[in-house]
């Protein structure tokens, strides 16, 4: 998984609340089963005014001119504002392999769903959760201001703002950590490598009879 450390990118509005994993990936898309390749099908109910299918060529669908990801302004964005429990519903992983294929590195919101939070970490997404009221004046300031940028800078917790404002957010350290190392959960397991192995090697003497290999 690649590092985060800062990133600067176009932000988009997405301004609804209570978005559910499926409105982010249809069921439909769950078959398949592969990792990759899935940002075409992001917000595919809201995006495209016909359906679709993992079999579907989706430079031949019809596209929704309204939606937001389809506007010529915010074409290129790698920064999402979304309304309050963004995540919600089932727990699919695809949502946020979605958002992150699409090429959205940063999430912002007022509050987000425990298990979508936690998946975007282990996919490279970071996560950011701010009061309703600064996201709030976040979406007046993008929908004045064509080309919003804002800067995220993980290691010092905090968004930059183009007029220079500096916000701060709260991360929990572990997660922060995976995010700044690029590290995925086997990585870290593999970390206490040594740790591991010795516990096997004690364990193996107290209870050898779980390491016999022989069929009875």
């Amino acid at each position: 998984m690649e590092a985060f450390k800062t990133h600067r990118g176009l932000v988009i509005p997405f301004n609804r609340a209570n978005i559910d994993t499926d409105v982010m990936l249809p069921k439909q898309y769950l078959k398949s089963i592969r990792k990759t390749g899935y940002g075409d099908w992001l917000f595919d109910g809201l995006r495209y005014l016909d359906e679709g299918d993992i079999n579907t060529d989706t430079s031949t669908r019809t596209i929704n001119p309204d939606f937001v990801l389809n506007l010529p302004r915010y074409k290129g964005g790698s920064i999402l504002v979304a309304g309050d429990n963004f995540g919600c519903g089932s727990s699919r992983e695809h949502a946020p392999w979605a958002i992150r294929d699409f090429g959205i590195k940063v999430v912002i919101a007022p509050s987000f769903a425990d298990i979508f939070y936690n998946n975007c970490f282990k996919n490279g997404v970071l996560p950011i959760q701010l009061s309703s009221e600064r996201v709030s004046s976040l979406f007046d300031q993008i929908d004045t201001n064509e080309g919003y940028e804002l800067q995220i800078n993980l290691e010092r917790q905090s968004i930059l703002l183009p007029d220079g404002t500096d916000l701060p957010f709260d991360i929990d350290p572990p997660q922060r950590e995976q995010l700044l190392e690029g590290s995925d959960v086997i990585s870290l397991t593999l970390g206490h490598r040594d740790t591991i192995m010795r516990f096997e090697e004690r364990h193996r003497k107290v209870a050898p009879w779980l390491f016999n290999n022989s069929i009875v």
